[in-house]
């Protein structure tokens, strides 16, 4: 049994996940740091190591995708350790594409990691988040908030998770949890990578070419000025520790500038005061 307070972090092989567990032991919490494939998690263990925190820092498996492999991790972490005292959803993959050149079934795979693992989680989580009076923190993005270009189906997954969670804040606030999102900018890690976009395929894409050839000089340019996920973990180490966190809560300046076009309630308090007063 842990005397820690324990945190579940999902997507830690690299980039933002990978940072906030390091950040999070850190910070004297016990970091659960998961991933599809432990075998994977040298880069972490070595950060871990370098940081002087590697005792704290316990890596499992989880697939988001996977029902069964969601319920054994959070079923593992309560016999293990008694507790659950906050998760952390990381985990994500991108997509580029516009729908006239995809499928529907690469739509639903995008949705599939990127909002209903983050379903399962939460659901199987907050039976253990409830009797620690915890926080669950959702990383989102920027692209939750204004959706962009050639990102479609990830940014439909995004929009989906910020309702979801917007939605169950005020309900999980009566049992004494805490609901919060994180919205990162562009952010220099292997995110951007592993969305597997080929510069020399996108020269077939069709009418849709020029504009895809546009978009792509753009992120190209976004991405030369990223947060680093460092960076970005820090403002969700900043969620853990904070006494009362907002809603919503952007990694940057950049990100909060973005947002800011569409969003005048940034933080999330307009909404979580109108809806909390339905059900407190």
């Amino acid at each position: 049994m842990s005397t820690e307070p324990t945190v579940l972090i999902t997507g830690t092989s690299s980039g933002i996940g990978l940072a906030t567990a390091v950040a999070a032991a850190q910070a004297g919490w016990r970091a659960v740091a998961t991933m599809r494939d432990p075998g994977k998690a040298g880069a972490l263990l070595a950060a871990a190591e370098a940081a002087g925190v590697r005792e704290l820092v316990e890596v499992r498996a989880l697939d988001v995708t996977d029902p069964a492999s969601v319920e054994a991790c959070v079923a593992g972490i309560a016999a293990d350790h008694g507790r659950l005292d906050a998760v952390v959803n990381n985990a994500g993959a991108g997509h580029v594409g516009t729908i006239e050149q995809q499928s529907v079934e690469q739509v639903r795979a995008v949705m599939e990691v990127n909002f209903f693992g983050v379903v399962q989680v939460t659901r199987a989580a907050l039976p253990l988040l409830r009797a620690s009076r915890g926080r669950l923190i959702t990383v989102t993005s920027v692209g939750g908030v204004v959706g962009q270009p050639f990102n479609e189906a990830y940014c439909a997954a995004k929009f989906a998770v910020e309702g979801f969670m917007e939605s169950l804040a005020p309900v999980a606030a009566t049992t004494g949890v805490t609901v919060s999102v994180v919205e990162p900018g562009a952010v220099a890690s292997e995110f951007v990578a592993n969305v597997g976009i080929d510069p020399d395929a996108v020269a077939a894409a069709g009418p849709y070419g020029p504009a895809l050839a546009k978009y792509l000089e753009r992120v190209q340019g976004a991405f030369a000025n990223a947060q680093t996920s460092e960076g970005a973990a820090a403002s969700i180490i900043e969620v853990l520790a904070a006494e009362k966190p907002a809603f919503r809560v952007q990694t940057s300046e950049a990100a909060r500038a973005f947002t800011a076009v569409k969003l005048a309630d940034q933080d999330g308090s307009a909404v979580q005061g109108l809806t909390t007063g339905w059900v407190a």
